[in-house]
């Protein structure tokens, strides 16, 4: 097996977030359920916008925040994902490259729109997100980079883009090259609404093709449909080789090799917005696992980028994250 280029290929959703502040009576007033992602159509999202206070838009999607911490951590990352060629095409597009990783995706005129994720942040810090997926989820075989995914250590996927039967088989066909030039396989579940749609394909996939799996405690236990997390993550060590699975303010517990390893959380003096903590936390642990680090130490890093995270707007590192694990002597 030749030595990896990237550390890291992703595929999910080129979103862009617009993201505004309101209390739980705005959220009950436009049906939008607390702390979970929804879809939804374009007049929805244009009604949210046109009743929502003042907001900040900035480059999102999942997959895509985690290939930025990455990058922010010092590893060589790449990223596929579709975007229109439209305004938030092009602030998607210089935002993934600026944060220093490999974007190479054509954006595609005449069809739907660029995609768009109205995330609203009560005063408790939690995140609701309001996703119009407009072109993104239209991923096809087409655009899955061959060469990029087998020239990458680790091919990472976005649970989100199971949405579309297309984008699924972008993602069996992506699972396939990797596996074949020997490369690892990570899934992030992404949601717990987005487990019960797929759950049935997201365990046949996770059994046959995945190497690591993250997921938040509502998502696993979602999958294995039981109020346990003991339970759940007794079910993942048996369908897993190795399983990273957060917790919030409790940490995160990662599972492999028949051992279960606790992680806390690492402190943060005061919440601000959880976007994107989980997409932070696998940047951490897929970077500390790319580098051959023990399974602890990735949690410890995933914990580290999830706190800098949730401790302003936005889902993306305002710091260097390379930097802070140095000081907390981390990484070298």
């Amino acid at each position: 097996m030749s030595e990896a280029k990237y550390d890291v290929v992703a595929i999910g959703n080129a979103i862009v977030d617009i993201i505004g502040q309101c209390d739980d009576a705005f959220l009950e007033q436009h049906d939008a359920p607390k702390g979970h992602m929804r879809l939804v159509d374009r007049d929805t999202i244009t009604a949210l916008y046109d009743a929502m206070g003042p907001a900040i838009e900035v480059s999102g999607g999942s997959a895509a925040n985690t290939i930025a911490g990455i990058a922010s951590f010092g590893g060589k990352t790449a990223f596929i994902g579709k975007v229109a060629d439209d305004d938030f095409g092009r602030v998607f597009t210089h935002d993934i490259r600026a944060s220093g990783a490999t974007y190479e995706t054509a954006a595609v005129s005449g069809g739907a729109p660029t995609a768009q994720s109205l995330v609203l942040v009560t005063p408790d810090g939690e995140r609701t997100m309001n996703t119009f997926l407009g072109l993104s989820p239209e991923l096809n075989h087409e655009e899955v980079d061959a060469g990029l995914i087998a020239d990458s250590g680790i091919l990472y996927l976005e649970g989100y883009l199971f949405d579309r039967d297309e984008a699924k088989q972008a993602f069996r066909q992506a699972a396939k090259i990797a596996g074949e030039a020997g490369r690892k396989v990570a899934l992030s579940l992404s949601d717990g609404f987005c487990v019960d749609r797929h759950r049935d394909q997201f365990l046949e996939f996770i059994r046959n093709d995945v190497d690591i799996l993250f997921a938040n405690e509502s998502e696993i236990t979602a999958l294995y449909q039981t109020n346990s997390m003991e339970e759940a993550a007794k079910q993942s060590q048996a369908d897993t080789k190795l399983a990273a699975l957060t917790r919030g303010a409790k940490g995160s517990l990662i599972l492999a090799d028949g051992r279960a390893i606790e992680v806390e959380a690492e402190a943060v003096s005061k919440v601000v917005d959880t976007t994107g903590a989980g997409d932070l936390f696998a940047a951490g642990f897929l970077y500390g696992h790319s580098r051959g680090l023990s399974h602890e130490t990735c949690g410890r890093l995933g914990g580290l980028a999830a706190s800098e995270v949730i401790s302003h707007l936005g889902a993306r590192p305002r710091q260097s994250l390379r930097e802070l694990a140095e000081k907390k002597q981390l990484i070298s």
